[in-house]
């Protein structure tokens, strides 16, 4: 069996998730996390997990967090700590309800990155390898405008659209409750810089050069602060989401990037 999915409480909500190829599942090898984009959802990350996973013969687990996808609709505004809850409170109780007691590796996007980031943190001991790709430690002006553009994008009917697909009655309440939290009075405040002093673990920073919501400020960040060792994979001609733009370049890096772990 390839996949297997279902839903499960967490917190008080439904989530929804996938087990990637749980053939591979034993107390022996990692467990590759997948954690999606602002406005992704496991649909959005189409087949990419899957050839992690395959190619590296790890089970991977992928989930629609609160107010995603196939996930519970979000019943109230977001905060400028939701990424710290679900990094620190959401996925472990998520880990430990599907008894997942796997040594990590962690592939987060965007929102999903710094949700790695944030995580291993906190959990050092439990995280073995992280691939942060085009996530954000701090808010910059690009990061504003990036966001901005969206709603306006958003308001006139294409992102709206393309959106629907995945994320159906809840893309309202998913959309806005992104970009009303950040683009807050607060929101261009936020930071995790001060985290990442505590991350130890091997790290893979990944970023075009193209990404409307971040600049290389991101990597130097990390490059500062970060106690762990890091590899950088910066991409030429590439935007907001490398997994697609560059794929096979991205593919190959993370697959090298964890092989070499061992």
């Amino acid at each position: 069996m390839d996949n297997y999915n279902s839903f499960i409480e967490v917190i008080g909500k439904k989530l929804y998730y996938e087990i990637i190829n749980p053939s591979f599942m034993n107390s022996e090898v990692p467990f590759l996390v997948f954690l999606h984009e602002g406005l992704g959802s496991c649909e959005q990350w189409k087949d990419f997990p899957k050839s992690v996973s395959d190619k590296l013969k790890y089970p991977a687990l992928i989930y629609d967090r609160y107010g995603y996808g196939k996930s519970e609709k979000l019943k109230e505004p977001r905060n400028l700590n939701f990424l710290h809850d679900e990094a620190f409170i959401v996925l472990p109780e998520l880990l430990q309800k599907l008894n997942i007691k796997n040594k990590l590796i962690l592939v987060g996007h965007s929102d999903g990155g710094s949700i790695a980031l944030l995580f291993a943190s906190k959990f050092p001991k439990k995280v073995i390898g992280l691939i942060s790709e085009a996530d954000h430690v701090k808010l910059e002006e690009i990061s504003l405008n990036g966001i901005k553009n969206c709603v306006i994008e958003y308001e006139k009917g294409v992102l709206k659209e393309f959106l629907l697909k995945y994320h159906k009655e809840k893309t309202d309440s998913m959309f806005y409750g992104w970009t009303d939290n950040w683009l807050s009075e607060k929101g261009e405040f936020w930071n995790i810089e001060e985290y990442l002093k505590s991350i130890t673990s091997p790290l893979l920073a990944i970023q075009g050069n193209k990404d409307n919501f971040g600049s290389s400020e991101q990597l130097i960040s990390k490059l500062k602060n970060v106690k762990g060792t890091i590899e950088i994979l910066y991409l030429n001609n590439c935007g907001h989401i490398p997994h697609f733009h560059a794929k096979e370049k991205v593919l190959k890096r993370i697959v090298d990037f964890i092989t070499n772990l061992n």
